[in-house]
């Protein structure tokens, strides 16, 4: 064995090397404390972090957090819906529908993404159409993020399916406003636009929504060189697109 290292050893080495100084800043937090003064935190998990999929944890933080909103939105100009499930207040039927991937509700038999979500559109349908509408676009996303909550260098993500999932929330937005019972009432009561009152904050959370799919979508397929297909659909007839069913 050679008491020193070849050329090529020491190259390789030396690669290694600048590639550990460049990680490591990433890894690396600076934060002032209560008095002032900088302190520095290291978490070794962001190693295996790049700067997309930082920007990727943080996009789904904002769509879920985004959805959980219009949940209770939709509970409030709605509040027949939770008391559908015997739920004892608003609240509790949304600190259930946060635990969508523990426990669905038991009136969608199974249903997830856009069969859950349709079933909040049938006329003939009896309990939480909150709850059904919501539960499929929470594990609509949820699928369309491979069911994870953080992601890593090895990870990879299907910009198909956050195109789909922004189309999806472009349909829901419609239903909402189109969806009507027997009376010609809306079956989810959502933005109002009467006379001067003009509630429009359905419509923005769910652009808010629609933006960070898209922009994932976009960020996915320039990484990965791929081309996402674009749909063309009739929001009259939409039936919601495929998500956790692509490969």
């Amino acid at each position: 064995m050679q008491g020193d290292l070849s050329g090529l050893t020491r190259r390789r080495l030396l690669r290694a090397a600048f590639a550990g100084v460049c990680v490591l800043p990433a890894a690396c937090a600076t934060r002032r404390d209560a008095d002032g003064r900088e302190k520095t935190s290291f978490n070794p998990k962001y190693l295996a972090k790049s700067d997309i999929d930082r920007v990727i944890d943080v996009s789904r933080e904002l769509i879920m957090a985004a959805l959980m909103r219009i949940a209770d939105k939709l509970y409030r100009r709605n509040p027949r819906e939770w008391k559908k499930a015997n739920h004892a207040d608003r609240e509790t039927a949304l600190a259930r529908l946060a635990r969508y991937r523990d426990e669905a509700p038991a009136a969608l038999a199974g249903r997830q993404e856009g069969a859950a979500a349709l079933l909040a559109f049938n006329p003939e349908y009896t309990n939480d159409r909150v709850a059904a509408l919501l539960y499929g676009l929470l594990t609509m996303v949820d699928a369309a993020y491979d069911y994870k909550d953080e992601f890593f260098l090895l990870d990879s993500l299907d910009a198909q399916k956050f195109y789909n999932c922004a189309r999806n929330m472009e349909i829901a937005i419609w239903k909402l406003s189109a969806t009507l019972d027997a009376a010609g009432e809306p079956l989810l009561h959502s933005n109002e636009i009467e006379g001067a009152s003009r509630n429009l904050s359905f419509e923005r959370e769910f652009g808010g929504v629609i933006a960070n799919l898209d922009f994932v979508s976009r960020i996915l397929a320039d990484k990965n060189g791929r081309t996402v297909t674009r749909v063309t659909h009739s929001l009259a007839t939409s039936l919601f697109l495929p998500v956790g069913m692509l490969k």
